[in-house]
């Protein structure tokens, strides 16, 4: 396992691409890591190189069947990834995943729109109260609509939909419309997404209204804590416009996910039980590394190397080799093993 992440709790990112079959989730992982420097170039699904369809099966299916875990570091920070399978068959592969993370990042085809499991994905996110954030991939596909699908987006989820960037250039790049507030984008002038933006976050904060109603604008640099509110409550849920291929937007995808979405301290603390039966009561977990520990293994799988093992997120305190932990209630004790950054 690698060192600890230098910036503590908050320079963690955690987040998992959720969506249909064919939206790009896979090779928007390869993009990222790629930009990143974690790897060279991106792999390639028809050949099976990409790094999360490392399964011999996936390989000749070309398609994602379990969930992967990569992780990657920008700006001092350290994102965690997990690419899910699309297909409807393999839900038990994608929603244990949510478990494991502050974001889900629903992908959308922006050849095809918003598709079903799109719309259930954003709706099991929402029941678990995890920030969302919507990655409309594929723009410079010839047959991509964008002014449509943003919005259909907003039809089919709700006017709290809004881009935090905008093509620009004929989709071969992106705008960002949160801190900046001039030029044009292939919509049209930044101003009026830019105030949207600003708007829609000020809203959960009566002094930032009152601000915003005498000055005209308040500074994006400024909304960090209402921003971080208005995700958790779903009052906004901010659209990034991504080509993975061309690699259109995966820059400004990285800044997004650094300085926008949260760390495990400002999302909603995940729920968990202690005790069974009517002694049960509900605990909030603090993400404190000096705690107790508390982790959730949310994979298992066997690997043809390594043998059985257990993938998990840890919710608070610190998991080192050799640590003594136990499941649940028991009250035997196991040691762990070996500890691996997957």
């Amino acid at each position: 396992m690698s060192s600890p992440v230098a910036g503590g709790v908050a320079a963690i990112r955690t987040l998992a691409l959720v969506g249909p079959s064919a939206s790009g989730k896979t090779s928007l992982a390869e993009a990222l890591l790629v930009r990143a420097g974690m790897i060279g170039a991106a792999g390639s699904l028809e050949r099976g190189t990409t790094v999360s369809d490392h399964d011999p099966l996936e390989r000749r299916m070309q398609a994602s069947l379990n969930a992967s875990v990569m992780h990657l570091n920008h700006a001092d920070t350290r994102i965690h990834l997990v690419d899910t399978p699309g297909a409807s068959d393999f839900l038990g592969q994608s929603l244990p995943a949510l478990e494991a993370v502050e974001t889900a990042a629903i992908v959308i085809n922006a050849a095809t729109g918003v598709e079903p499991m799109a719309v259930r994905m954003m709706e099991y996110a929402a029941a678990r109260q995890l920030d969302r954030l919507i990655v409309v991939n594929k723009i410079d596909a010839q047959e991509a609509d964008l002014p449509a699908v943003l919005q259909q987006i907003q039809e089919t989820f709700g006017k709290e939909c809004l881009p935090l960037n905008l093509p620009d250039a004929g989709a071969s790049k992106v705008v960002d419309c949160f801190y900046n507030r001039e030029g044009h984008s292939d919509f049209g002038a930044v101003d009026a997404a830019h105030r949207a933006l600003v708007e829609q976050v000020v809203e959960v904060d009566g002094d930032f209204v009152e601000r915003y109603l005498n000055d005209g604008d308040v500074d994006a640099s400024e909304l960090h804590a209402p921003l971080e509110q208005a995700l958790r409550e779903g009052h906004l849920i901010p659209v990034c416009f991504v080509s993975a291929r061309s690699g259109a937007g995966m820059a400004e995808l990285l800044d997004v996910i650094v300085k926008l979405l949260p760390d495990p301290t400002e999302a909603n603390p995940p729920s968990f039980i202690v005790g069974e039966g009517a002694e049960a009561m509900p605990m909030e977990a603090k993400p404190d590394p000096a705690l107790h520990v508390l982790a959730h293994v949310f994979k298992v799988t066997i690997d043809p190397y390594v043998g059985k093992m257990g993938i998990f997120r840890v919710h608070k305190g610190t998991v080192t080799r050799d640590s003594q932990l136990y499941i649940g209630d028991g009250r035997k004790p196991f040691k762990v093993g070996h500890l691996f950054m997957l």
